[in-house]
C-alpha cells in the first residue's frame, strides 16, 4: 500500500472516530457474510457502528485521542464497535451477540479512559449501569432520606387524624366516648 493511500486511510479513521471516546475492540474471524450482515444491521438500528480497521494505521490515527489505550490490543483482525447512547450499551449488545456466535471475540473496551481487557473486561463493562441508569440510582439515593423523613413527619399526623376520625364516627353514631386514664 502506498504512502498516500495510508495517509488517506489514517485521515478517514481520524474523521470517523473524532468525538468517539469509547468503544469495544473485537475480532471477527470466521463469521459468514449472512451473520456479519445481520450483526451490522442489528447494531445500526441502535445507532451502533462497527468498523474493521487496519491495525498499524489505526494505531497512528488513535494517537492522542481517547482511543489511544486500545492501540496495544490492535493485533490480528480487529474491528471497533462504537456509538449508541453509551459504551455500556455497545458492550451489552455485542456480548448478547457473542452468546450465539463463537466467531466473535472480545479484545478490549474503553470507557472514560478506563481500559477493560479481554473477554472478562468487556463482559464486566456490559454489567455496568448506563449513564441514565446511574443517574436514576443517584437520584433515588439522594431522595431516599427525604422520603424517610417525610414518612416520619407524616406518621404522627396520620395517627392523630385516625383518632379524630374515630371520635367523629362514634359521635355521629351516638356512642359515648370513654376517657382513658
Amino acid at each position: 500500500m502506498s504512502k498516500p493511500i495510508k495517509e488517506m486511510i489514517i485521515r478517514d479513521y481520524k474523521t470517523r472516530f473524532s468525538g468517539v471516546e469509547g468503544g469495544v475492540l473485537v475480532e471477527i474471524r470466521g463469521m459468514d457474510a449472512g451473520t456479519n450482515n445481520r450483526l451490522r444491521t442489528a447494531l445500526v438500528q441502535k445507532q451502533i457502528r462497527i468498523t474493521v480497521v487496519k491495525n498499524s494505521l489505526a494505531r497512528t490515527a488513535f494517537a492522542g485521542t481517547p482511543l489511544e489505550s486500545l492501540s496495544k490490543y490492535l493485533t490480528g483482525p480487529s474491528a471497533l464497535v462504537y456509538g449508541g447512547d453509551s459504551v455500556v450499551e455497545v458492550a451489552r449488545e455485542i456480548v448478547q451477540w457473542a452468546k450465539d456466535k463463537e466467531s466473535l471475540h472480545f479484545k478490549a473496551a474503553i470507557l472514560d479512559g478506563v481500559t477493560f481487557e479481554g473477554p472478562a473486561g468487556v463482559k464486566a463493562l456490559s454489567k455496568y449501569p448506563t449513564r441514565e441508569e446511574a443517574q436514576a440510582q443517584v437520584v433515588t439515593l439522594v431522595l431516599s432520606p427525604g422520603r424517610t423523613l417525610m414518612g416520619s413527619v407524616k406518621s404522627p399526623g396520620s395517627t392523630l387524624l385516625g383518632i379524630v376520625k374515630e371520635i367523629q364516627r362514634k359521635l355521629e353514631a351516638g356512642e359515648t366516648i370513654a376517657a382513658k386514664a
